[in-house]
């Protein structure tokens, strides 16, 4: 509990918290009184305004005290603390909630959280069925039958059987992952997708069609098939990314037929043959005899 009236002689030792706060800090960097605070019994805090431009508001606190009957005057301790109007750091926040996609660079390692809500576990790891299964006892001693190796020699001689562990069988069939995505993964992976590349984007406004019916879209397997797939043409913005199928973008292949190029028409004159012409007409070629009077010919 702190005292409503700070002690008297502690009160006064005003020098000596100076002088405790002038050998913490550089000379000069210590400021006016500001006053005392009493922190209990024998016990109080002076503060002096620190003027250095980085620790705007902040003062020093030095504390002294003095014991039961004593007359004497001790140091406590000299902090350098914020005040009211004091500019303080922003609150700390873990790094793993700092990041933003796209922070990751080569050789970065982002270990993910035991309890992450967007993962469950693969398989159980366990060799028994859990309490609640429905296999029956004796449906369990029958598969121990069934996958018991059978080894030559006496029957003391054999191996009591074995069934084989979930563990074992997933990483014989390769399905041998440690946790996969969980519903609440599947939903928050799909609304990013949906956000990213959905039908409320302006690009899927303006397009002619959606990628549903795009034959450059690639149809992804599992739940998330239902509604997205990956874009596969060059020409396209979402190249390589994930899209719902209600998205769309101008480089639909059904949004325009490219009309094949026009064949030139065969040419008219054959540049190619040599016609000869001559000067001057030939006069034997005609039906009349070049000898003949113009009279007979009924010219006149």
């Amino acid at each position: 509990m702190r005292s409503r009236t700070p002690d008297r002689l502690c009160a006064e030792a005003v020098e000596l918290a100076r002088e405790a706060a002038l050998e913490a800090a550089h000379p000069g960097q210590v400021g006016e009184y500001l006053g005392a605070v009493a922190e209990g019994d024998r016990v109080v805090t002076h503060l002096f305004e620190n003027p250095e431009p980085g620790y705007r508001g902040w003062r020093w606190a030095v504390t002294v005290t003095r014991a039961s009957r004593a007359k004497a005057v001790t140091l406590d301790e000299t902090v350098l603390l914020p005040g009211p109007d004091a500019l303080l750091a922003p609150e700390w926040v873990p790094w793993s909630e700092r990041l933003r996609p796209g922070d990751m660079g080569p050789g970065d390692l982002l270990p993910t959280e035991a309890e992450d809500p967007r993962l469950e576990p693969g398989y159980s790891g366990e060799d028994a069925p859990p309490p609640n299964s429905a296999v029956s006892e004796e449906m369990e001693q029958l598969a121990a039958v069934e996958e018991a190796d059978v080894t030559a020699g006496a029957p003391a001689a054999q191996t009591p059987p074995a069934t084989g562990s979930i563990a074992a069988v997933a990483e014989e069939l390769g399905m041998r992952r440690a946790r996969v995505l969980s519903r609440y993964g599947l939903h928050d992976a799909a609304d990013r997708w949906d956000e990213a590349y959905g039908p409320k984007t302006p690009m899927a406004q303006a397009a002619p069609g959606t990628c549903a019916t795009c034959g450059f879209l690639v149809a992804v397997g599992g739940s998330l098939g239902q509604a997205f797939g990956v874009c596969a043409n060059e020409f396209s913005p979402a190249d390589g990314r994930v899209v719902s199928l209600s998205y769309g973008c101008g480089a639909h292949s059904e949004a325009a037929v490219m009309p094949k190029p026009p064949r030139p028409a065969p040419p008219v004159v054959d540049e190619t043959v040599v016609e000869p012409l001559p000067l001057h007409p030939d006069r034997t070629s005609g039906s009349v005899e070049p000898d003949t009077p113009p009279e007979e010919l009924g010219h006149s």
